[in-house]
């Protein structure tokens, strides 16, 4: 026999499995600490055993390779249980999102084929709200901070915890095929019902991988690495919380999973935990930012991603006024979801002015490792380097989505010509670093010339006396459309419309923006409306103001 002969017979192929992400840090770090609402600790080595209970106790129910498990709760330990133990035993991770409406939730529950549901008792009204047109469920699992919930709708199999305690640990789990499905959840922004994306062990490890190193690879600015304390604000049900709890658990660094969003207890945790490492969008920054709580708490630590929206330069300013090292990445449902990042080098944070850095902060950003980017026109081809020229980003990576749950229209759309497409309008540099303009059913064309929605809203929220802003495009007779600004005035500011249009003027005047915006309408509006994820959202405020 040969060497080859024997080496493909006897060698262990290793498969790109999530249970392979668990070895490393119970391994060496096993008394590590993953920390519940900064009043629950475990270790490592007992979040790990955890892990092999729920395993256990979801094959004792009956869950089989390929069935589907939901769950429905806010950022937990429970949640990062779910992320490893589901798919470790074949079945596939349906992550909820919580703030769909209930004819949406029920859509994505059957069409899933969901057989067993964790939900948090939070949410047990929804529950029975929904329950009599569900019939894909078999088991119901009761997840509760205090064992204790009245009126429960359905008759559950048990509450969390004591099915962990009665279940003997898992352990083994099975070499699976790599692309074997392991999560799955609904994208939403879009017309129609929400669409299913789906990702498989292999590429979840990918991005797990791409995403370590280019994270930890910059050491002057953003890196995230062993020593950071790492909390997500970015819910946990959407695209796997960035893929980031991944991440901080290979490296093995302290977790902090703060339950629901309140600002106040957020900030405390942040104090209280030392924490160094999250990400979010804008919205959850400007929330945290505005609260009287932020006045005294320490951000001289604290690192800070920013996605699902463009950071405005007036955001990322303040942030930095108060200490946070915040800078923007870019991604996508589909993408699973990282593709660019925005980090700076050492020689830009000596040699750059301070607003260089923040522009270079709230670009799209270059692409992570493995992510193949382009900036093509509608025929697919690349658009000029110069940072002007715009089109829309197409991408590869092993990691994209396939395509849509049962829905092969719309994914031979999402794939046309081999490449994935964004919807997101852009221009990049000589360097590969994108920079979004718009989306391209967002972005305005007056009398023949392209205005980005984007730009114009930083612009407006630039303003001292201007919270939020958005800009749609309204339809006009003479330039086929006007830009229609919406804006939210800061708490006791006052400002006019025609004040808005000069501020506007100056940008204008020194080049930066068309001479077209200047033909911007402007109405007052108490609060914007938001997608599920706190983004802005577009289509619900054309429906509202009939544009």
């Amino acid at each position: 026999m040969s060497d080859i002969q024997w080496r493909a017979e006897e060698a262990y192929e290793y498969p790109l499995l999530i249970k392979n992400l668990l070895f490393a840090p119970a391994a060496y770090n096993p008394e590590q600490e993953i920390v519940y609402r900064g009043e629950l600790r475990f270790t490592y080595a007992q979040f790990r055993e955890r892990v092999r209970k729920l395993a256990a106790a979801l094959i004792d129910m009956g869950v089989k390779p390929g069935d589907t498990v939901a769950v429905m709760d806010w950022d937990s330990h429970r949640y990062l249980e779910c992320f490893y133990a589901v798919p470790m035993i074949g079945a596939v991770l349906h992550t909820i999102n919580i703030r769909l409406t209930p004819e949406q939730m029920i859509y994505t529950i059957s069409h899933a084929e969901d057989m067993v549901l964790m939900i948090n008792a939070e949410f047990l009204p929804l529950l029975g709200h929904i329950k009599s047109r569900i019939d894909t469920i078999r088991n119901y699992i009761l997840l509760t901070d205090n064992r204790e919930a009245e009126q429960l709708p359905v008759d559950f199999t048990g509450e969390y915890e004591a099915l962990l305690a009665a279940a003997q640990p898992l352990q083994d789990f099975p070499d699976l095929d790599e692309k074997t499905r392991a999560t799955t959840f609904y994208t939403t922004g879009t017309t129609g019902m929400p669409k299913g994306v789906y990702f498989s062990h292999r590429q979840l490890v990918l991005h797990t991988l791409s995403g370590l190193v280019s994270l930890a690879s910059n050491p002057a600015q953003g890196s995230f690495h062993r020593e950071d304390v790492y909390m997500p604000l970015t819910p946990m049900f959407h695209v796997h919380a960035w893929g980031i709890p991944y991440m901080a658990t290979m490296l093995g660094v302290k977790q902090v999973y703060p339950g629901k969003y309140v600002p106040e207890h957020l900030l405390r945790l942040i104090d209280q935990e030392k924490v160094t490492y999250s990400h979010c969008v804008p919205t959850i920054l400007h929330m945290l930012l505005k609260h009287p709580a932020s006045e005294k708490t320490d951000f001289s630590r604290w690192k800070v991603i920013i996605g699902g929206a463009a950071l405005a330069k007036s955001l990322c300013a303040a942030a930095l006024q108060k200490g946070i090292d915040v800078y923007s990445g870019y991604g996508m449902s589909e993408t699973c979801p990282i593709l660019t990042i925005s980090q700076l080098t050492a020689a830009e944070l000596e040699h750059n002015s301070l607003e260089e850095q923040i522009s270079m902060r709230c670009r799209t950003g270059t692409p992570f490792s493995l992510v193949h980017v382009k900036v093509t026109d509608e025929k697919m081809q690349p658009v000029r380097d110069d940072d002007r020229s715009a089109g829309e980003i197409i991408v590869r990576a092993p990691w994209l989505t396939q395509g849509y749950l049962k829905d092969q229209s719309n994914s031979r759309k999402l794939w046309a010509g081999g490449w994935l497409h964004t919807s997101d309008v852009a221009c990049w540099n000589e360097r590969g670093s994108v920079r979004i303009t718009d989306r391209l059913r967002d972005a305005i064309k007056v009398g023949g010339e392209w205005l980005s929605s984007l730009e114009l809203e930083d612009i407006l929220i630039s303003h001292p006396a201007v919270s939020e802003a958005a800009l749609l495009g309204q339809h006009h007779e003479r330039w086929g459309e006007i830009p229609f600004a919406l804006v939210v005035l800061k708490e006791g500011q006052a400002v006019t419309a025609a004040e808005l249009t000069h501020h506007m003027r100056e940008f204008i005047d020194k080049g930066l923006v068309p001479k077209e915006a200047v033909l911007m309408k402007v109405k007052f509006v108490e609060a914007l409306e938001k997608t599920s994820v706190g983004k802005s959202d577009k289509m619900a405020m054309r429906a509202k103001y009939s544009i």
